[in-house]
Order: structure tokens, then sequence, then C-alpha cells
């Protein structure tokens, strides 16, 4: 009876350090992300604003140009929308890869704080990402809806679930190159031309639906296309075809952490202080 007693009250004290420790960690990498934002963009003037206003204006951009070039192929998928989705995703996953370059490096010196992890600071730069782009996304797409630019968002789970499981994907990745770069400079100088060549398979130029049978089946072996895919799902109505599986893109996003992580932990041995 009296183990029975310790035993609930032994658990009881593990969920609630659990839970404690949960809450610390993530005030932790909430200030991280506040400390990345200011040493970012600065107190002064616009400060915060460029954290949503830096991918707005750059998106913005690239809508202009895809809507005079005439970049669709399909006449029920705008180029608003099509240029608004596909560049959203192309910027989150160039904006966690480059970030992740030396990223262990480069936060260092926040180590000598006991609760600060190179995760945590890691998490934060990617998280501070995530939420930027899909801020500026939200506030490019109120306005365009207004003008009728873009329609209605067909399906929010899709549309902020594909968001959600492809940042993940894109975090797992941004572990591994963290952990590389810091394991050998050389890597470094490879990253930018190697992300030139990964935009056929991000799916952000095209719709798999547009591509030929056989080509299809070698496109959705990239995660990449799976995200943008589900993403714009959310966004176009349900009449413009589109082919993703979150399971296939969950798998992968828990392949690239599981990958990523233990990597992290051996090259933090390496980071040159």
């Amino acid at each position: 009876m009296f183990s029975d007693v310790l035993s609930a009250f032994d658990k009881r004290s593990r969920k609630a350090s659990l839970f404690v420790g949960a809450k610390v960690q993530a005030r932790i990498i909430s200030a991280l992300m506040i400390r990345e934002a200011m040493g970012r963009y600065g107190h002064d003037n616009l400060g915060f604003f460029w954290v949503i206003g830096e991918p707005l204006l750059l998106t913005s951009g690239v809508m202009v140009l895809w809507s005079l070039t005439h970049v669709s192929h399909d006449a029920s998928v705008g180029v608003v929308p099509f240029a608004l989705t596909g560049y959203s995703m192309l910027t989150l996953w160039r904006m966690i890869v480059f970030r992740s370059l030396h990223g262990m490096r480069y936060g260092a010196a926040l180590t000598f704080h006991a609760n600060v992890k190179y995760l945590d600071i890691l998490l934060a730069r990617s998280l501070l990402e995530t939420v930027g782009i899909i801020s500026a996304f939200t506030v490019a797409y109120v306005p365009l809806y207004l003008l009728g630019a873009l329609p209605p968002i067909n399906d929010p789970l899709l549309l902020y679930g594909g968001w959600l499981l492809t940042a993940w994907f894109f975090t797992g990745f941004g572990l591994i190159i963290a952990a590389l770069t810091e394991l050998s400079d050389i890597l470094e100088r490879f990253i930018h031309p190697v992300m030139y060549l990964t935009l056929p398979i991000t799916g952000t130029f095209y719709m798999v639906d547009w591509m030929p049978l056989k080509l299809q089946k070698y496109l959705l072996m990239s995660p990449l296309v799976h995200g943008i895919e589900m993403f714009r799902a959310g966004v176009f109505p349900p009449s413009v075809v589109t082919h993703y599986d979150p399971l296939f893109l969950a798998l992968c996003a828990l392949i690239s952490t599981g990958i990523g992580f233990p990597l992290m932990l051996y090259a933090q041995r390496h980071v040159e202080l």
C-alpha cells in the first residue's frame, strides 16, 4: 500500500518536472528568437517589422515578376496565388538552410549560459524564419484577397499543416547542415550551388499534375514537393488537382531530425569557440 503511494507520487513528480523543464525551454527559445530578431533587424525604426517585412518584400517582388511573365500553365491556377505559395515555401527552405551554416559556431558564446544549448539556438533561428515567413504570407494574402487577386483559403488545416510539416523537415535538414559545416569548412562552399540545383525538386515552379505521368512518380520522391503541394491544396480550390502524402512528409521530417540531432550532438564537441 505504502509502496503504491510512493510510486504514484514519483510519477506525479516526474510529470511535474517534465512540465517545468518544457516551460523553461520554451522561455529560452522565445528569448533566443527575440534576441536573434533584434540582432538581425535592430531596435530602431521598423525593427521587428522586418521579421515579416523582409520576406514580404521578396515575395511581393516575385509575384509581380511572375504576373508579368504569366508563369502559370493552368488557367484555373492564378499567377498570384501560384507565386505567393511557391515563393513563400522556397524562401523558408533557403532561409532555414542558410541560417544553419555555421549556426553552432556563431551561437557558441550563448552556451556559456547554463540552460542554453546548441539545439535551442538552432531551433530559435528556424522558428523565427517559420513564423516570420508565414506571417508575411498572411499579411500579403489578406489585401490581395480583398482585391480579388486571391481565392478564399480552401482548407486552413492543409495550409498550416503543410507549412508546419515542411518546416519540421527543413529544421531537421538544418540541423544536418549546421553539424556538417561545423565539422568541415569546405562544405559551406558547396551549399549555395547545391541549393540552386535543388530548385527543380522544390515544386516551386510547377504543379505535379502538369508533369508527365512518368515524371510525377520521381518528383513525388521529394519531400519538398509534397510540402508545397499540400500547402497549395490549402489555398487553391478543390478543382485544382494536387499530389501529396502527409505521412510521407512526416516520415521524412522524422528521418531528417533523427539524423540531424545526433549529428549535431557529435559536432558540438568540435565547435571552435
